[in-house]
């Protein structure tokens, strides 16, 4: 696991933006196509935005969820509303390349298995994403991936829908064995209220989710907050045990 401090958030987004255009220019150099998993929160918004505006083979390009809260499809905390307004709505990508979660289906949990055919479909089988991006949450959960909810200890499907309702709603996520089989696991991490859990990542600490996300593939692009430092050199690269 990688880890580049940089100063502040907007430089993280910057470099994060870079780094998945430069990505998506390599695969579609080598395999025709670019399959990528975004999470949702806060986080990402302006690496989103930043990215919208890159000249790319955009026409090569395929998202997919992350995560979705089970919810309306009007509502305002959907990742998928932010997705488009940060994203999707800037960025010519063919329609039919944006899979949205199904979380309106009257049957999540079927429209969980119905969402991994479609990934298998995409990307192969068994599914492998070019880049799968996530956040960290200060309780240690990523994607929809959180504390305590039996959807943690999943090994044979790639999509589901958590047990319990975490912040209001209950949410239909990637597990790890699809996240752990991606060519590239992006963190953004920001913010002093993660410094903690992401030393947590960091050292390996497994008792949180987010610490059971294969290492070997992952990048962290943290600001100097969330890395517990006040004078991180820009830029500044650290490697943590494999």
């Amino acid at each position: 696991m990688e880890i580049e401090i940089y100063p502040n958030e907007d430089v993280v987004s910057e470099k994060a933006a870079a780094m998945i255009a430069g990505r998506i220019r390599e695969a579609a150099s080598s395999r025709g196509r670019f399959v990528v998993a975004l999470s949702g929160g806060h986080t990402p918004w302006m690496m989103l935005r930043l990215l919208a505006d890159a000249e790319l083979p955009w026409d090569k390009v395929y998202i997919f969820q992350v995560d979705e809260r089970i919810a309306p499809a009007r509502a305002e905390d959907r990742n998928l509303m932010h997705l488009r307004e940060t994203l999707l709505s800037h960025a010519p990508l063919p329609p039919e390349h944006i899979y949205a979660m199904p979380v309106e289906a009257p049957e999540p949990e079927f429209a969980a298995q119905d969402y991994a055919e479609t990934l298998r479909t995409v990307a192969g089988t068994p599914c492998v994403l070019d880049l799968v991006h996530l956040g960290l949450g200060a309780d240690g959960h990523t994607a929809s991936l959180v504390p305590d909810d039996p959807v943690l200890d999943i090994r044979n499907v790639d999509v589901a829908t958590t047990t319990y309702p975490y912040q209001g709603r209950r949410r239909m996520s990637l597990t790890f064995p699809i996240i752990n089989r991606a060519r590239h696991i992006l963190w953004l991490v920001t913010g002093r209220e993660k410094a903690g859990v992401l030393a947590r990542l960091r050292a390996g600490d497994q008792s949180i989710p987010a610490g059971r996300v294969s290492r070997g593939q992952a990048l962290i692009l943290a600001d100097k907050a969330a890395a517990g430092q006040s004078d991180a050199v820009n830029g500044e690269t650290q490697n943590a045990n494999q």
